[in-house]
């Protein structure tokens, strides 16, 4: 089978995906979440015009001279609204918050005024509508502020509140299995035998869908042997998982068991093969409506496909639209011609003199080496066939999650 392109193999992972049903879920829970449905204010704020600072509320008409001397009739605080309007040679004190009273159109500072029993004595000329906020300033009942597919920030809970929403309508968040294969993996805190190492993939891939808003679901580790491979996948498939991500046996080796398992348990392969460095070997399928993604076992080709291919999906699933986003970065180093993979190279970043991030390459590439990926902040991204590259040019970049 021919290596597949990047471009296509994500086409092929995103091709017919729905996002997830719309669930209502309160207000205080729905931090991250993505909204299923445009919302709109259920009030207009302010509600009425509100004074924007302590002072007092005056008519415009009575201060085009000073000193003026008027008579404080009463006082309005936040949630106290005055009880009638101001007639000529009026004033009423009123604080940040209150409710400005009818026949009021300017507010004095109260740094701009004397007090005298019940005169107050202002200093400053008032100019109409100054320090008060009118009705509507911030939006109106009936206005759309938030879009379908926003995922909400703690910023945009604040004025859901303020637009008098006590919960909101979000896409369900997608479950995602994950799966390690391989005789060779034991659990962190274990002892490793000859030939076996810590297994270390699920906790990056873990982290990485929890970090997008899904859901996980923790499999486990299997052997390499077909039928507790395939009882895996029955766990996830009947947990409920809209997506399955594997790790390790996704080759065609003798012990690599997870293509077969998938395949007897009625997974449809998309693909197997992609012209990617690293993790060639990476698959795609589906089961039902359950998404399948294998990826290679080596943890930087398995985290670096997990980002490529898993974060999009789970995006889709979750009802958001935005790609991965890349940037413009500058080269510290001279790089060689590429081949017919599209690479993504591990790379630290610094801050280069003109605005642009400048790009180092780890050490090796090696896509065994943890410590280097856990060092890197981003990929520099080479098309297949690109032409060497000298230190100080331009290249592409995606920047690794937090």
């Amino acid at each position: 089978m021919a290596l597949m392109p990047v471009a296509e193999a994500l086409a092929t992972v995103l091709a017919d995906i729905a996002p997830l049903p719309e669930e209502m879920v309160a207000l205080e829970a729905a931090h991250g979440r993505v909204l299923a449905r445009d919302l709109t204010a259920l009030r207009t704020q302010p509600p009425a015009a509100m004074s924007a600072m302590d002072g007092y509320a005056v008519r415009a008409a009575d201060v085009t001279t000073v000193p003026t001397r008027l008579t404080v009739i009463g006082e309005v605080a936040a949630g106290r609204p005055f009880d009638r309007a101001l007639r000529e040679g009026e004033a009423a004190r009123i604080f940040t918050g209150g409710v400005v009273p009818d026949g009021a159109d300017a507010i004095i500072i109260q740094e701009d005024t004397t007090r005298e029993g019940d005169v107050v004595v202002i200093g400053e000329p008032a100019r109409p509508g100054r320090h008060i906020r009118p009705a509507g300033t911030d939006f109106r009942a009936d206005d759309v502020l938030l879009r379908k597919g926003r995922r909400l920030t703690g910023r945009d809970l604040a004025l859901a509140a303020a637009m008098n929403h006590p919960a909101l309508p979000v896409h369900r968040r997608p479950k995602v299995a994950l799966l390690a294969t391989g005789d060779e993996l034991v659990a962190p805190g274990g002892d490793p035998g000859p030939g076996q190492i810590v297994c270390s993939n699920g906790y990056a891939l873990r982290a990485m869908a929890e970090g997008e808003g899904a859901e996980v679901i923790d499999l486990g580790m299997v052997g390499d042997r077909l039928e507790e491979t395939r009882a895996a996948i029955r766990r996830a498939r009947d947990g409920g998982a809209n997506m399955l991500v594997t790790t390790g046996g996704a080759s065609v080796g003798d012990h690599d068991m997870v293509q077969a398992a998938l395949k007897a348990e009625g997974v449809e392969i998309a693909f197997w093969k992609v012209a990617i460095r690293p993790g060639k070997p990476v698959m795609n399928g589906r089961l039902g409506a359950m998404r399948v993604l294998g990826l290679p076992g080596n943890p930087v080709s398995s985290y670096i496909c997990g980002f490529l291919f898993g974060v999009p999906l789970i995006r889709a699933l979750s009802g958001r639209t935005e790609p991965l986003a890349t940037e413009t970065a500058i080269l510290a180093v001279e790089l060689p011609a590429n081949d017919s993979r599209q690479d993504y190279m591990r790379a630290t970043l610094t801050n280069g003199p003109d605005g642009l991030p400048v790009a180092t390459p780890v050490g090796s590439q090696d896509s065994s080496l943890l410590r280097s990926l856990s060092n890197a902040g981003a990929l520099i991204v080479r098309p297949p066939q690109a032409p060497a590259a000298a230190a100080g040019s331009r290249c592409v970049i995606l920047k690794l999650p937090l």
